[in-house]
């Protein structure tokens, strides 16, 4: 089936389903190959990534040190290695997972993808962002350090 009515040139059920599909699974290609490009090239021996600049000037970890450590081990299987460098971006992952399945669902029953958060959702994750932050960066978050 080539996903195109002969008579018409108009596209099948099928065909239109596929088009639907091809920007999650494009997006979902390029997730896939930089988590296979993470896996494979690994984070924790130095000289294969970029320091985080804020943690080499200043000394304080980032939201988003760790992140790839933690996305070398989700890709090891080693979830609580995964946890242990960077539990906000191991939550990054899982909330990816979701809102692309969500995506994949919406578009095959032809309906567009909304992600509309409000003030409330928005504020609430920058504090969520930021207490993470503060509290791996005191002495009592130690074992939120990467």
């Amino acid at each position: 089936m080539q996903g195109v009515n002969a008579d018409n040139r108009r596209p099948t059920r099928s065909g239109a389903v596929l088009g639907r599909l091809a920007v999650p699974a494009g997006v979902l290609a390029a997730v896939v190959g930089a988590f296979a490009y993470v896996g494979t090239v690994d984070p924790n021996e130095p000289g294969h990534y970029p320091a985080c600049p804020l943690l080499q000037y200043t000394g304080i970890y980032c939201p988003g040190c760790g992140g790839l450590r933690s996305a070398h081990a989700v890709v090891h299987g080693d979830f609580l290695t995964a946890l242990q460098d960077n539990a906000m971006a191991v939550a990054g992952y899982a909330l990816f997972a979701v809102v692309w399945t969500v995506w994949v669902v919406r578009a095959v029953r032809g309906r567009p993808l909304r992600i509309d958060p409000g003030p409330v959702q928005l504020w609430t994750a920058g504090a969520l962002l930021l207490v993470f932050t503060v509290v791996r960066n005191l002495p009592f978050g130690g074992w939120l350090h990467p």
